[in-house]
């Protein structure tokens, strides 16, 4: 490996046995920084080491990640009855592991596991029989590999696993690698398309948990929509809500929807994808009117599947919000998207598909070290029957807490997935 200079807070050389596979290697523990010292540091991190820390991998593997969720979730273009996903592994030559995670949920992500699978070990062999190279090399050629829509999700676990093990091996978590700006986020829960029975339930429950705001899947009719916002604000009248279409509505549609909650007297705080991904038309349309006539903000996700799109979101003012998916765009996409969308004045939205704790992990890291997000929407952990990932971040209600473990701080047992 090569050697790099880096001193962060102080750390203190400590070792500890690998229970992930890994050789056990020398660790630093880290005092959790100042907000002011965490900002001065935030340059030391992911942008400097693209070019300046050579990655050696001596082993890199993708496999099946399967979980079955507590109950089927179900939104306007799809139903899903458990996590189907592929976990990526690798290993550089100084014993250090990073761990990544490919979800797969139908028609939204182009991949189906029997791709991902396939497309993760062809790039996983690439990376075993690659000579050292820098960290930014190695995640261009991860780029050339799995370009573009069609191999994202993919692109995503490969990234995430290579960036964690270069994490690890500086030995600092991934929250502060990507800027240190806090090691908390605070997220949102997903009502999935259920009865208005089933809805006011789960509104209940998730209020007694202490989640304020509640993302409420929308899409499939109209109607009952209107009932099962009507359970919702009855059981929990306090609420903050978002609506997500997922592309469900038309744009005479959409605008029903907000006409007959101004009616109720409730203002939703977003409306996530009210059309079809390809109707730009309709998402201005729907945007323009939301933001004018009933103060709501429109934020775009199936529309911003890669930087060309938000440069057109821009361009002609389709959305007010940008949801970042790494499974969309990858890790590095996603750098780019965030980016480009600060320097826009566009609001930043989080989310992920059906992920474990790993994918939802990273993608927490990346919020929260960067800052900068208005929405957070990393709740589906939470829904899973099982929880397959070992340590990682703590969970206390919608809150997140990132602790001063090296890199994720979270692994699998890998051979249970064997």
């Amino acid at each position: 490996m090569g050697s790099i200079a880096f001193s962060l807070f102080s750390p203190k050389l400590y070792t500890k046995p690998r229970v992930d596979g890994g050789t056990p290697v020398a660790m630093m523990a880290y005092p959790t920084p100042s907000p002011a010292a965490a900002a001065t540091k935030s340059n030391l991190g992911f942008k400097n080491l693209m070019e300046s820390f050579t990655v050696d991998i001596h082993r890199a593997e993708g496999r099946q990640l399967n979980v079955p969720l507590i109950a089927p979730f179900t939104i306007a273009s799809s139903r899903l009855e458990g996590v189907e996903n592929v976990a990526v592994r690798v290993e550089l030559n100084n014993g250090c592991v990073g761990w990544g995670e490919s979800p797969i949920l139908p028609f939204v992500t182009a991949e189906d596991q029997i791709t991902a699978l396939k497309k993760a070990g062809e790039a996983c062999e690439f990376l075993k029989k690659s000579q050292a190279m820098s960290l930014g090399d190695v995640l261009r050629e991860i780029g050339h590999l799995l370009p573009g829509h069609d191999f994202a999700s993919v692109r995503a676990g490969v990234e995430m696993a290579v960036i964690d093990a270069v994490a690890t091996s500086i030995g600092t978590p991934l929250w502060r690698f990507f800027g240190g700006v806090s090691n908390t986020i605070t997220t949102d829960i997903t009502i999935p398309i259920v009865s208005p029975k089933e809805a006011g339930e789960l509104a209940s429950k998730y209020c007694k948990e202490g989640f304020k705001t509640l993302k409420l899947k929308v899409g499939k009719d109209l109607n009952t929509d209107i009932e099962v916002l009507q359970a919702i604000r009855a059981a929990h009248p306090h609420c903050l809500f978002i609506l997500d279409a997922n592309e469900g509505y038309s744009s005479s549609e959409a605008i029903q929807v907000l006409e007959k909650l101004h009616e109720m007297n409730v203002t939703p705080v977003l409306f996530e994808q009210p059309v079809h991904r390809d109707d730009w038309e309709g998402l201005g349309h729907v945007t323009q009117v939301a933001k004018s006539k009933f103060g709501v903000s429109v934020a775009a996700d199936e529309s911003c599947r890669s930087l060309a799109d938000v440069k057109e979101i821009i361009k002609r003012q389709l959305a007010d919000v940008v949801n970042i998916k790494l499974a969309k765009v990858g890790v590095l996409g996603a750098l780019e998207i965030i980016d480009l969308a600060k320097a826009s004045g566009l609001d930043l939205m989080i989310g992920g598909m059906v992920e474990t704790r790993l994918a939802m992990g990273f993608a927490g890291h990346l919020a929260a070290g960067l800052g900068g997000f208005k929405f957070i929407d990393l709740d589906t952990p939470l829904l899973l029957s099982e929880d397959p990932v070992f340590e990682g971040y703590e969970v206390s209600g919608p809150t997140y807490k990132f602790t001063n473990a090296r890199g994720h701080g979270g692994f699998l047992h890998w051979d249970n997935l064997a």
